[in-house]
């Protein structure tokens, strides 16, 4: 561990990039900055320009976490242009090891860390220890994880591509709006409404129901307006954001039977905490037919923590070290 007591940690999403040293006993984190993937033209570039800024060209062990599969040596973003082969970055760079997840493995790693003091309760529920978690976080795109506790402290995280499944509409509203993304998309799944770019199709999908004129929206002021409460079809763009995000939840808790809680991560959620509680959010996590009260008794919370990512990864390097150290 000594070798690793100083690493490198980043969170690559589909708009930002962030970047931050890491102490591997604490998991501390500093030196934390964030970096517009447009600006570099490789994941490489701006990696190699955050240790030079920072003046951490020493610093050898490095952990990323990134919107897009991860299953194999070949490295492609879904929401961006940046790929890359592992191997042959960390050839370039010189790096010593080199851990490349699933930005939501990261996040799922987070939640040991997270959970005791930056996370939200909403609903009932009382997680139980040692039990599977689940993640879900709309931004860009929308990340699903799920974790699984194991002894002596340690977490297996499952990655997964949750957020691009069937999407089932449950009521004549959503019907419509699965009908107005069919005609756009074609195959519409969870990412098409929980996201920044499901936001501002969510809210001119409303306006269609309800034959209403609408000009196109941005999703950060599609969420101003619907807080500040000056544009009702906002607001009941949120108001359906939350809706469909309690459903895929609570089909999460179902799918693993994730009694240690489900968890709402990404950057879209956090931004809107008084207008989850006054939603659907958790009556539609609960709402599974006989299967109620099972989903009654998980408990979800939000995330509120700055960086989850970039600690998830910490962790995850941390124990892969530690692995490796130990001979396994």
């Amino acid at each position: 561990m000594a070798k690793a007591h100083y690493a490198i940690v980043a969170d690559i999403g589909g708009t930002n990039a962030r970047f931050s040293r890491v102490n591997l006993q604490d998991l501390s984190l500093d030196q934390v900055q964030v970096y517009r993937c447009a600006d570099f033209a490789t994941l490489a570039d701006a990696l190699q320009h955050y240790r030079d800024e920072q003046q951490l060209q020493t610093l050898t062990d490095v952990a990323i976490a990134i919107a897009c599969p991860v299953q194999g040596d070949q490295v492609q973003m879904t929401n961006f242009h940046w790929q890359f082969s592992i191997s042959a970055m960390q050839q370039q760079l010189q790096l010593s090891s080199l851990l490349v997840m699933n930005d939501f493995t990261a996040v799922a790693m987070s939640l040991p860390v997270v959970q005791a003091t930056d996370c939200v309760q909403f609903g009932g529920g009382l997680a139980k220890s040692n039990q599977p978690m689940a993640v879900l976080g709309a931004g860009t795109g929308l990340g699903v994880g799920h974790l699984l506790p194991l002894a002596e402290q340690r977490y297996h995280p499952l990655p997964g591509e949750g957020g691009h499944v069937d999407w089932a509409p449950i009521n004549q509203q959503e019907w419509a709006i699965y009908q107005f993304l069919s005609n756009k998309y074609g195959h519409v799944s969870p990412e098409r409404l929980l996201s920044g770019p499901g936001l501002e199709d969510l809210y001119l999908a409303l306006a269609e129901y309800q034959q209403v004129s609408a000009e196109p929206l941005s999703a950060a002021a599609i969420s101003e307006q619907a807080m500040a409460g000056t544009n009702a079809l906002a607001a009941e763009t949120i108001a359906q954001f939350f809706a469909s995000l309690g459903s895929i939840a609570g089909n999460l808790a179902l799918t693993l039977s994730t009694t240690g809680g489900v968890f709402i991560g990404g950057g879209i959620v956090p931004k809107l905490l008084p207008l989850l509680g006054q939603s659907e959010f958790r009556s539609r996590f609960e709402q599974k037919g006989r299967f109620t009260s099972f989903n009654q008794a998980i408990p979800t919370y939000v995330i509120t923590a700055e960086q989850p990512g970039l600690t998830g990864a910490a962790l995850y390097l941390k124990q892969t070290i530690s692995q490796q150290t130990q001979g396994e």
